[in-house]
């Protein structure tokens, strides 16, 4: 079940609900029982990184996939 983050305009809390797609936009009240409340956007990591450096160049020139002898 996904999990959303909200914040609350009250009192300035943040906190996570897991719910059901479906109710992703229906109402949240703060655990401090407020019910101004807004959802916020999150960013999901989804595998690999982003700090991984890109791969040096081959020696001998060419590139592609066998260091350039056979993809013409």
């Amino acid at each position: 079940m996904p999990r959303y983050e909200y914040r609350c305009r009250t009192c300035g809390d943040t906190f996570e609900l897991s719910r059901p797609m479906a109710e992703s936009s229906a109402p949240a009240a703060c655990p401090s029982g407020h019910d101004d409340t807004v959802k916020l956007l999150s960013t999901v990591a989804v595998g690999g990184s982003t700090s991984a450096p890109a791969p040096a160049p081959r020696a001998g020139g060419g590139g592609g996939c066998c260091g350039g002898g056979c993809c013409g």
